[in-house]
């Protein structure tokens, strides 16, 4: 990886991000001052109609951003001094990567919902409030991405680290398969018994409120809580999911744009999916070979490609497993335990 040229070094493109990052503002600005400013449950229509939105702004960002490289590219002198480089087949390449790393990240995401599930019962956060918490939570996972894309592009320069991100992946992958499914205890964390003794926690919700004052002392409230759960499971989830899309692009701008634009989408993708988790229950065999498959291309298939493993036979790969996964899951209904028939 030391050795590629990327098209859209940071130094040479940082008004790019930082174009993209006031557009998300923007974005979410909207969503949550206009459309969702009051607090409301969101029904499956509603959720259904926002998933179709976010999906379409990501994909209009895709052919915004391919017809940007086809303009932008053949002009770089940087890139054009290069003997032999294709400025159309580097765009088209680009655009699959950006579609490669979405669909991974998205698909991951998918096992992010059940824990949202877990934590936010947990709490009781009632139906009309958990959009709030996991918008804040969309909020902290822009900042943790953008560090951890950020450290992966400076650690993935070297060979070594390649090689056991992708040993990691292939081992995470094996882990998702065949593990044995934990109960997840949001009040056993570490750090969230750490805040505890720091700050006092209320007993009972205070509406929207993450914070309040009771006798001149800042009280948290469960809500906040709840959010720090999200936060914390953000973070483990990065892990597995930013070291996957380096798998599939070398580019820091395509990581970071595709992982956001599907971080976008998740809020939505949870109220969609949390009463059918369990019908998907095949999902999380897909997701394993998915993370087995990116982790076998930073370790030895993109060498035996010469360098790098096509995309676009990646990008079907990637789907075809997903699919096959969840057509299984319809197929073959989860067997009830027998506790819970009793």
């Amino acid at each position: 990886m030391k050795d590629q040229v990327l098209l859209f070094p940071f130094g040479q493109y940082w008004w790019f991000y930082a174009g993209f990052l006031a557009l998300v503002l923007v974005l979410l600005s909207l969503d949550l001052g206009v459309f969702h400013r009051r607090a409301h449950a969101v029904s499956l229509k509603e959720a259904a109609a926002w998933t179709v939105v976010w999906v379409a702004l990501a994909m209009a960002f895709l052919a915004g951003f391919y017809f940007f490289m086809l303009y932008r590219l053949p002009h770089d002198p940087r890139l054009t001094a290069i003997a032999g480089f294709d400025a159309r087949a580097a765009a088209h390449r680009g655009a699959l990567e950006f579609l490669a790393g979405y669909v991974v990240e998205y698909s991951l995401s998918v096992d992010n919902i059940f824990v949202f599930v877990v934590v936010l019962n947990y709490f009781c956060v009632p139906t009309r409030l958990q959009h709030r918490v996991l918008f804040f939570g969309i909020l902290g996972a822009l900042v943790c991405r953008g560090i951890f894309i950020g450290l992966g592009a400076l650690l993935l320069r070297f060979e070594w680290v390649i090689l056991g991100f992708g040993a990691f992946l292939i081992y995470t992958g094996f882990q998702m398969m065949f593990a044995a499914d934990k109960e997840v205890n949001p009040e056993g964390n570490a750090i969230v018994k750490a805040f505890r003794r720091v700050v006092p926690v209320t007993e009972e919700l205070k509406g929207h409120k993450f914070f309040l004052k009771r006798k001149g002392k800042v009280h948290a409230t469960p809500l906040f809580i709840a959010l720090l759960c999200l936060e914390l499971t953000d973070i483990v989830f990065a892990v597995d999911s930013v070291p996957a899309i380096f798998a599939l692009t070398h580019e820091p701008l395509i990581v970071f744009t595709s992982n956001i634009f599907a971080i976008l989408g998740l809020r939505n993708l949870y109220f969609l999916l949390r009463g059918a988790i369990d019908t998907f229950h095949m999902l999380k065999y897909g997701l394993g070979v998915v993370l087995m498959f990116v982790g076998a291309k930073m370790t030895f298939l993109n060498r035996l490609y010469g360098g790098h493993f096509p995309i676009a036979l990646s990008l079907g790969i990637i789907v075809g497993v997903i699919a096959v996964s969840v057509v299984l899951s319809l197929l073959i209904p989860k067997k009830e335990s027998s506790e819970s028939k009793q």
